[in-house]
């Protein structure tokens, strides 16, 4: 393998792109904010839009760096999970696109309840197949031949053809990545089946870049695209590597969690679920709590200053679950679970310490739940996402825990889908 791959990550706030060398070493990114959208209108061209607009610019810092795009030899795609939109036969949306936030569709979610198993990933008013069901009834005059989600979409129009999925994006729609079917009971529905597209593992190669768009972008008309991912798992191919035990805790706005496990965990009653990687299996969940909270109650040169008073090593007395609003998705499902934010201490620095020893004993009951599935405990433990940036608060999670975090050396979506690429996980 001599050439350089091209990951594209269509992110909530725009696009980036990252090659890669043969050695997934960085070589060039770029970026591209997405253009404004209604956010109960969203127009998927607009994301290709934000797509061009960043390979132009990615190919124009790779020469202007003295590299030839012509050495690009792959490209893939990574959106987030459960956007999706439908489209004709060539390609152009037939309606508006739903975010992977958007919910209260409690008509399509009572029909789901009437047929799918129980507990179920499609069952619930927010469910990906509850927003394809209602794109469905929205198409009143039957024109969409596609379902796709947001980089099956993206992966549509860089080859000039649709109907193919991965099975990172398929799983939160229904997609059995084990049997490697459809449910039978989406028959039952009433859903036209013959929207869905075939799903491959993710990575998996699919076929070359249409030629025009190749010629545009200046890259080789051989250049092969493959089957994409979420941004999610996006992010922990970029932070760390793929070996059993080793998990990614991203500590944003929220906090997610995920370990690679040969045991495949399914509890959507607990917010747990797996992914297929290769041969092995992606669990994880995703929590409420996180970066968001601290944020909500201080700044962020508060946060830094009032840190290095807290003693790490000093358990915190105080029992609190920092959420920002009632609500929880993981590590128990609950949407009404009150935050548990008080009592407040008057000392600023001792709330802190209560809030971030808070989060860490959620993390670790992350990590017990899918151990009491069965699951692989943490034997190396990367983090991502802002918080990776406080010491005080690694120091406190290392005690919680009983393993020491390293801090990933990046966890840029575009880097790890522009890896994914490279790797036989999708053969």
């Amino acid at each position: 393998m001599t050439g350089f791959s091209l990951g594209i990550d269509v992110g909530t706030s725009g696009v980036r792109t990252a090659v890669v060398d043969p050695s997934g070493a960085l070589v060039s990114s770029a970026r591209a904010g997405h253009l404004n959208q209604n956010p109960d209108a969203i127009d998927a061209t607009a994301w290709w839009s934000a797509v061009r607009s960043c390979l132009s610019a990615q190919m124009t810092a790779l020469q202007t760096d003295g590299h030839d795009p012509q050495r690009i030899d792959r490209i893939c795609v990574d959106g987030t999970s459960g956007s999706i939109v439908l489209t004709d036969a060539a390609l152009s949306p037939v309606g508006r696109a739903l975010m992977y936030n958007s919910s209260g569709f409690h008509a399509e979610a009572e029909i789901i309840a009437k047929h799918a198993p129980d507990p179920h990933i499609t069952r619930g008013s927010g469910s990906a197949l509850a927003r394809a069901m209602r794109l469905v009834s929205e198409d009143r005059e039957g024109r969409a031949a596609h379902l796709l989600h947001q980089a099956d979409y993206i992966i549509a129009r860089l080859r000039g053809v649709g109907g193919t999925s991965d099975d990172n994006n398929a799983l939160k729609t229904g997609y059995d990545p084990e049997t490697r079917q459809w449910p039978t009971w989406f028959s039952d529905l009433g859903f036209p089946t013959h929207l869905l597209p075939t799903v491959e593992r993710a990575g998996a190669p699919l076929g070359s870049i249409d030629g025009q768009l190749a010629e545009d972008l200046g890259l080789a008309a051989d250049t092969r695209i493959h089957a994409g991912t979420t941004d999610s798992i996006a992010a922990f191919l970029a932070a760390a590597p793929l070996a059993e035990g080793v998990a990614v805790t991203s500590l944003g706005t929220t906090l997610a969690i995920k370990v690679l496990s040969p045991v495949r965990i399914d509890a959507p009653e607990y917010g747990l679920y797996s992914h297929k990687l290769g041969d092995q299996w992606l669990v994880g969940g995703a929590s409420n709590t996180g970066g968001g909270v601290l944020l909500s109650v201080f700044s962020s040169d508060e946060l830094a200053a009032l840190s290095a008073r807290i003693d790490p090593a000093a358990p915190s007395p105080l029992e609190l679950y920092p959420l920002t609003k009632p609500g929880e998705r993981f590590p128990v499902n609950d949407p009404d679970l009150a935050p548990r934010m008080l009592p407040r201490p008057a000392d600023d620095a001792a709330y802190l310490h209560g809030l971030l020893e808070g989060i860490a004993r959620i993390e670790a009951q992350c990590y017990d739940r899918i151990v009491e599935f069965g699951g692989t405990r943490p034997v190396r433990l990367f983090t991502a996402g802002g918080g990776a940036r406080n010491e005080v608060w690694t120091q406190i999670r290392a005690r919680v825990l009983g393993i020491t975090p390293e801090t990933a050396a990046t966890s840029e979506a575009s880097v790890g889908t522009a890896r994914l690429a490279q790797s036989s996980v999708g053969t």
